[in-house]
Formats: structure tokens, sequence, C-alpha cells
């Protein structure tokens, strides 16, 4: 009888390992679309000026109000009544209570939803870029070649600037995208001027990419500032819609200091800016006048040893046009602060031990705001409601994971999407007064028909005693008693945080593909240096890039291989751009421990990276030649033993190729092998269905070369 119970045992766990689907590396890439991901409430957002939200489900808009008394659907049928070319429904940019903007082929577009028709139509140019669209005056700026230009309903086109000087460069985003910044044009707040970032790249280097689609190759020329040498100069000019004037910011920046956090007052007076210094030590934040384009004056000034690096714009209060907050971790941790424009009066809000991530609004009657935060498990992100009088903040969101929050209008309510390490998804509206929530999604598992492995949460401790997050998935059919390779899975970087308690805690399907179906461990850990972890976590890099980062992941191997279970001599790791950094560094640092890696972008030799980003964590070559003479890989690549491949975009303008062009030349030079391939005309990553070929050469690549 025993017998006859067994075999019936192993033919129900055959039927059911024979119906789980397997995974593949092109799921990996293709996973979206093929809608094993968790489904999401897509382009959920507040109307703005009321408590109705909207979001599209099988191509219907659904608008609903928070307290359940209005629902109605728009669909594509309705909106092609005035457009009949649209296939499906847009991706509006805005939308009120009776109007939304969107792109339609080359116009933009004010669509009166209620009554299903067209307000007004902007043209767009021709060839333009960096559209910027205001509501309030119906009118678009955008960027022709290096200049900036305005346009209006009735197709005229104003040209704000008229350079001939092909460095000059108006309208665009500055400083390489460091320092928050993600445009150059920023609108007043009634839409009488547009205040725009210039920069003067005459001494910034030409760097020579190719275009090889061309018969023959041509020379393909951007502009680099490398570390240590010529940077840009940064203006910022206000244009006068009403008088079609032009005045500049009295700034002088040829001492090559940032202009950042470009921010408008809102009764139009003002223009607010952080200037941060050249060597990033220090930063103002001052006051300027519109009408004359003078400093009013300094309303503060912060300084630190290592670096400052401000990020977020000033938030006003509703009822003030003077009274607003500010994002700073100058006590440790990012939390909040009050000042004035034109006083002395400041205090700080809030006193985290945690990292505020961004502030979500204010109560009407301006008591309370609502920021999200890491809260004190830094893998994930609450939502707190903090009182400006007292101090006393409540906590919104009890579930531990991650919760990111849209704040309503009225602010009684909030969207609220949250997921933690097995949870796919949920969507929320939240009621802020009586804590109450209603579900409006819960995601459904989309992976639960597939094999798949386990994934864990690990804390180790690094040698300063600070806690690593890291994050471990073993293979689906795991035996205690085997012995399984290990791949590390390694960024290590500021601005970036890869162990998440959301969805398989941050784990990609690739990592999942690994697991389940080559029977491998995959392994990531956040080392010091990495974000949201507070300054003293991340500014142990400064001057070295890599060392302490190298010190916390041998913490990660040194765990791996106390585990039972895992084969210490088959360890691979991988990266991309400061990964790829870290996987070299790895390889020639610890030459014993790894049998075989893969680095994709990566940094060789920081002198070859970009002013902004590589002055702020290294200084310059000059201020700190040891720090780059001892983080240059090419010193040490004599040290190689492992099978080490790189991989490059033939047009990475990020990482640029002379990283991987001179560590070979190097391997070359000292007759050590090294493999290495390009994606032709890829910039920093491979994206497109070329991500398919990217995926498989890596972990090809890790498992030939990691058997024993």
């Amino acid at each position: 009888m025993r017998n006859f119970f067994l075999f019936i045992l192993a033919i129900a766990t055959f039927n059911i390992q024979a119906q789980q689907k397997h995974l593949t590396i092109d799921d990996s890439v293709l996973g979206y679309y093929k809608g094993l991901y968790p489904e999401s409430l897509q382009m959920l957002q507040w109307i703005e000026g009321t408590d109705q939200y909207i979001y599209m489900e099988n191509n219907v808009f659904h608008i609903n109000s928070a307290d359940g008394k209005v629902s109605k659907e728009l669909k594509l049928s309705d909106i092609n009544k005035t457009y009949s070319n649209l296939k499906r429904l847009p991706s509006f940019e805005k939308i009120n209570a009776n109007h939304m903007v969107f792109q339609n082929e080359s116009e933009y577009t004010i669509y009166d939803y209620n009554n299903k028709n067209e307000v007004i139509a902007v043209k767009m140019e021709d060839g333009a870029d960096h559209f910027d669209f205001n509501y309030e005056n119906y009118m678009l700026a955008y960027t022709l070649d290096n200049n900036l230009y305005v346009g209006d309903a009735r197709n005229s086109k104003i040209a704000v600037t008229n350079n001939s000087d092909a460095n000059i460069v108006s309208g665009q985003s500055i400083h390489r995208n460091e320092f928050g910044i993600t445009k150059g044009t920023f609108w007043s707040p009634k839409g009488s001027y547009l205040a725009f970032y210039q920069k003067n790249e005459t001494q910034v280097t030409n760097y020579p990419l190719v275009d090889e689609t061309t018969y023959p190759a041509t020379l393909k020329s951007i502009k680099y500032p490398m570390a240590g040498q010529g940077s840009e100069l940064a203006k910022v000019g206000i244009y006068n819609v009403k008088t079609q004037s032009l005045v500049y910011l009295d700034i002088d920046t040829s001492d090559e200091h940032y202009l950042t956090n470009l921010g408008w007052s809102p009764d139009e007076k003002y223009l607010t800016l952080a200037e941060v210094n050249r060597a990033q030590n220090h930063y103002s934040f001052n006051v300027y006048d519109v009408a004359t384009g003078k400093k009013v004056r300094t309303v503060f000034e912060e300084s630190n040893d290592s670096w400052v690096e401000p990020e977020f714009p000033a938030l006003f209060f509703p009822n003030s046009n003077t009274t607003f907050l500010w994002m700073s971790e100058k006590d440790g941790f990012m939390n909040v602060y009050q000042y004035d424009l034109l006083s002395n009066a400041n205090k700080q809000i809030t006193k985290f031990k945690f990292v505020v991530t961004q502030i979500l609004g204010f109560d009407p009657k301006c008591e309370h705001i609502f920021v999200e935060a890491t809260g004190t498990d830094p893998k994930g992100l609450q939502i707190f409601k903090v009182n400006l009088l007292k101090d006393k903040v409540t906590a919104l969101t009890p579930e531990a994971g991650t919760h990111q929050g849209q704040l309503s209008q009225s602010t009684q309510y909030i969207l609220d999407v949250f997921s933690n390490l097995k949870t796919p998804g949920k969507t929320f509206l939240l009621d802020t007064k009586t804590l109450k929530s209603t579900t409006l999604l819960e995601s459904p598992n989309p992976l639960k028909d597939y094999q798949l492995g386990t994934t864990e949460f690990v804390k180790l401790k690094a040698v300063d005693g600070q806690d690593l997050e890291a994050v471990i998935t073993k293979p689906a059919q795991f035996d205690p008693n085997k012995k399984y390779p290990v791949l590390i899975y390694v960024y290590g970087g500021p601005h970036a945080q890869l162990v998440t308690d959301n969805w398989m805690g941050g784990t990609g399907l690739w990592m999942q593909y690994l697991a389940a179906e080559e029977d491998y461990i995959v392994f990531t850990l956040d080392n010091r240096g990495s974000s949201n972890r507070g300054f003293e976590f991340e500014s142990v890099i400064h001057r070295n890039q890599g060392v302490a980062a190298m010190s916390d992941q041998m913490i990660g191997v040194a765990y791996l291989k106390s585990l039972p279970y895992v084969d210490s001599e088959r360890l691979s790791v991988y990266g991309w751009s400061y990964g790829g950094f870290m996987t070299i560094s790895l390889l020639l640092n610890y030459p014993d421990v790894f049998k075989a890696g893969v680095a994709g972008g990566p940094v060789t030799d920081w002198k070859y990276y970009e002013v902004m980003y590589g002055e702020r964590y290294m200084d310059t070559p000059q201020e700190n030649p040891n720090g780059y003479e001892s983080t240059r890989l090419h010193n040490k690549i004599k040290n190689l033993k492992s099978k080490l491949l790189i991989i490059h975009g033939s047009n990475d303008d990020t990482v640029v190729p002379q990283h991987s062009m001179t560590l070979l030349k190097e391997a070359v030079e000292k007759n050590i092998p090294i493999d290495f391939f390009t994606y032709p005309m890829h910039a920093h990553n491979v994206r497109g269905r070329d991500r398919i070929h990217l995926n498989t050469k890596i972990l090809d690549y890790i498992l030939k070369n990691n058997l024993k």
C-alpha cells in the first residue's frame, strides 16, 4: 500500500512539473509584452483641481471620483469623432476637469473630453525637439537645432534665441542631466514668461563617435567634458511673452559653476537657483529679479568636505509667494526644511534618520505635508503625513514594502501603488483622514504557472558596522545537499539601489531564468556608495571609487562561501556601467575568487568620465592623482586570471568607448587575453530586440566559462 501511495505521489508531482511553464531568455527582454509583469492601472493619475482620477483599461479611459459619486468612460470612438486618425487612446501630458493635452501627429492638441471637441491645436515644426507646452497661454516652446522658439495656435513662430555659433545651445538640458536636471525650459506659473537654460560649450572637447551606417562611415562628433578639462558655461534666460523681450540673469559663470534646481515664485516676480561651485563642495541658494535679471539675495548656503548635490527645486506653499520647502541631506539624511525668499526665517521640518525621496504635497490649510520616504527599512518606501506646526508624524502606509503615492487636490485621498517581495501589486485608494483603504486593483501573479526560483532578503554587516542589504535567488528545484554555481549581479555606484522590497525583490526575469532553468544561485548586494541609505553610507566612496564597494562585495562573497550548497569554485560576476567598473575591479583585485565576469559599458579610468559626475566623487585628476591612479583598471590588468568579456556600445556617449579601447590596448601589450564584443550604433545600453542578443551573449558566456 505504501508503494502505491508513493507511486501516486510521484505521478502527481510529475503532472504538476509537466504543467509548469519555463522562462526563456526572450522572456527576459519581452516579458512586458508577454504579460509576465504584474498588471497595473495604466496612466493612473488625479485629474487636476479635482478629487477624480483617471486610468486606462482595455483601451478605455475610466474617470471616477474618490467618493464614488462620479463614474464615466471615454472611449477611442468618442475621441475619434474629432480625430479620425487615432489608432489607440492618446498618452495625455496634462488633464484637468475639462481638458486633456496630448500630441496628435504634428500638433499639440487641447481636447474638451466632456463636450468631445477640440479647443485648440498648436502645430509642431518639422525637425523640432524638446517640446514644452504651456496650458495657461496655449504656447509651445521647442528647439530647432541649438536655438529656442515659441509657437502658438496661429502657427506663429517666434525665435527666442538666434545664435549661429553651434557651441551655444539654448532650451536644452545642461550639466549632462546631473543635479536633478531633466529639461531646459521652464514656463512661469501663469505662462507670462519662459525661463531657459543656455550653455556655451566652446571650451568643451569634441569627442569622436562613428556612424557605421553610412557609406563610407562618417564622423559623429559630440561634446564631452572629461574630468579635469574644460566644462560648459551656463546661463539662464527669461523670455517675456507679452513684450517678446529677453533678459539674462546677471551671473558670471566664467568659473564654470553650475546653475541648478531652477524654480519660479508663484507670483512670477522671482527666479530661484541653487548655484554649485565646480568643486561641488559648496552651493548658494539665490533669488533673482525676473524683470531685471539682477540678484536679490542669497537665502542660504551649504558646504561639505565631500560633496553637495541639490536635486529638487524649491516647492512653494500654496498660500505664499515667498515661503518654500527645500530638501537637503545636510544633517546626514535627505530631510525637508522651510525657508523664506525675502527673510531669514527657516526651520527643519522633518528630522528622520532615513531618506525622504519626495514631497507629495500640502493640505489645503498648509498645516501638513505628505512625503514619500524609505522609513526604517531602506529597501521600501512609505508615505507619511507631517504636521508643519507640531513635531508630529503619521505613518499612512503600515504595510511593509514599496508604496508610491499620488496626492489628490483636497489631499484627503492618495492613490497608493504597492508591492513587496511576495505581492505582485496592489493599487489602493487611501483616505488620509480615516486611513481606510479601498482596493482598486489586486494584480494577479503573472508567473504563477512558471517554474521559478525562490527569492529572499539577506542582511550583512560592513566593516564599519553598517547594514548591507542583499537578495539571493535559489534554483527552482533547490536541494541543500547539492553544490550550485553563483552569479553575483553588481552595480554599486551612486544613485542606484538594486535590493528593494518590491515584487521579486527587485530581481529581473533574466535572474529568474538563470535560477529556474540553469540551476544557478543569483546574488545581489547594495554596497556602501549606493543610494537611499544616508550621506555617511553613500559618501565613503569620495576620492576612492570602488574601494569600500569591493570590501562590501567581498563580505557578500564570504557569506556565499559559508553556505554549504554554494560551489565556491564556480563564482562569476556581471555588471553594467558602474557595475562594469565593479566587475573588472573585483576580478583584478581578487583574481583567485571568480571564474568569469562580464562587464558592460565599464568605466575603466575615471579621468575619461564626465566632469559633473566624475569630479563630484573623485575631485579632479589634478587634485586627486593618487585616487585616479589607484582606481585605474589598466594598472592591474596583469592580475587577470578569470575569463572576462567586455561589452560596449560603439556610440556610447555616457561611458565613451575609449574606456574599453584603452584597457584592451593595455591587455594586448601585457599579453592578457580578454574577450570583447561591441554593439554597433548602440549608446550606453542595448535596447530593443537587440537586447535578446545581449542577454543571450551574457548568459552563454557565464554558463560556458563557469563550468566545473
